[in-house]
């Protein structure tokens, strides 16, 4: 009777409004710190992690004996509104189907358990604060809008025929990102910044995609590389650039940009400025095969962009080895749209393949490191009290990255499921 008393009267005090104790019971925990993975109980107050430790009390508890918990999972290099590099069926897309594309590309990347992005071009304000207010369901998004180019750069679609393939569309809210010169470039960082940019994006290279250059080409001047990050910093942003070439990877790392896109030509001493610089390296190891997979599958790619993509396959490997084993702080990024959202986490056995990376400095990178470069490691990237509640229950093995995808069970994003079919939550003993 007592007992039912005390049950009834708990109730009352959570209808009133009181905070609940939620325990992630019964499990084992990879924290993202660095820490070797061990059994202990999570316990989530209003979507903040509270405590963490064994035998941990609760008004509830989450049964997840069995699996692993890991903080909420990172890419840093996505393009949301981009679904595939078909670039003749682009070219018949209406203009607004790119916008519906992206809600399922971004529940896609969600349900494998990646709850926070940076969009390296595409997705713009409205993209963000649909996220935000629940419209779609999606990871927390960081937006760029677009990416800064130089004409015939790799943000330039023109062709011969003086049609346009733009992979990065202009219209309100989202301007242009074609600019040459400091003075251009100065008032077109601002025109991002007005219209909600999170991170500057520019090229210092040539692409394997864009139609008028190739991957061993710097794109932009050290003194426009430096105006781009001047006025970022002037706005408090920091800058990611796509940089394939030694040269493009130098003059950016030089000039303080934060983060190495792809990094494909790495020489010694591109990697020693990054090191002494802090620059991170976001490999995309997945994208140059994913233009190859995609021509093979009979997508409309140019076959000069399928000749740079097999060319730059084995460089690549070896600059991201390289890098790696220099020191150089990498976070896990994919080019997701290059290759299919959804299949993001293929990055993770290929940082290890490649790289010579460890399973748990994998999911480091996924995790911390990714929070570290995009400026959220006081509230995200790890599991310790005072993080927001992004957490991921995996079965089986989490080390064992090569199925990591397809063990995911559920997926909570400040605390809530967000994926997955949760056991019923147990009322703590009384």
């Amino acid at each position: 009777m007592l007992a039912t008393a005390i049950g009834l009267s708990l109730l009352h005090e959570r209808a009133k409004g009181a905070e609940v104790r939620t325990v992630f019971a019964g499990g084992r925990v990879f924290d993202g710190t660095g820490a070797a993975i061990a059994e202990a109980d999570v316990a989530v107050v209003d979507g903040t992690i509270a405590e963490v430790g064994v035998g941990l009390d609760g008004d509830e508890q989450v049964d997840v004996a069995g699996s692993t918990l890991l903080p909420g999972l990172f890419d840093t290099h996505v393009h949301v509104m981009f679904g595939h590099v078909d670039i003749w069926r682009l070219m018949q897309e209406p203009f607004s189907y790119r916008f519906y594309e992206a809600i399922r590309n971004l529940d896609s990347t969600l349900r494998i358990g990646i709850t926070t992005v940076r969009d390296a071009g595409g997705a713009d304000l409205g993209v963000k604060r649909a996220l935000e207010e629940g419209i779609v369901r999606g990871p927390r998004i960081q937006i760029s809008i677009t990416m800064l180019s130089q004409t015939g750069g790799h943000g330039d679609g023109w062709l011969p025929s003086g049609a346009q393939v733009e992979l990065f569309p202009s219209y309100h809210g989202a301007p242009s990102g074609i600019v040459d010169g400091p003075d251009e470039i100065r008032r077109k960082v601002r025109e991002l910044v007005r219209a909600g940019a999170e991170v500057i994006k520019i090229a210092t290279s040539g692409g394997v995609l864009s139609p008028t250059d190739n991957p061993r080409q710097p794109g932009f001047d050290v003194e426009e590389i430096e105006a781009i990050v001047a006025e970022a910093r002037a706005a408090g942003l920091w800058v990611m650039s796509h940089a394939q070439s030694t040269e493009g990877i130098k003059s950016a790392v030089r000039a303080g940009v934060r983060s190495i896109e792809h990094g494909i030509y790495l020489d010694d001493e591109a990697i020693q400025l990054m090191l002494d610089n802090g620059a991170y390296l976001v490999p995309t190891l997945v994208a140059p095969l994913g233009v190859i997979k995609a021509a093979e599958a009979g997508a409309g790619i140019p076959e000069v962009a399928v000749i740079k993509a097999r060319e730059v396959v084995e460089a690549h490997r070896d600059s991201f080895r390289r890098a790696v084993e220099a020191g150089v702080k990498v976070a896990m990024g994919t080019d997701a749209g290059v290759v299919p959202h959804g299949t993001n986490l293929d990055e993770l056995q290929l940082m290890a393949e490649h790289g010579g990376m460890s399973p748990e400095d994998v999911l480091v990178a996924t995790t911390r490191t990714a929070a570290e470069l995009m400026g959220l490691s006081r509230e995200l990237g790890t599991i310790e009290p005072g993080k927001r509640a992004d957490l991921v229950v995996v079965s089986g093995d989490p080390f064992d990255l090569r199925d990591l995808a397809a063990r995911i069970e559920r997926v909570y994003q400040d605390g809530r499921l967000v994926v997955g079919a949760a056991p019923e939550p147990v009322p703590a003993a009384v």
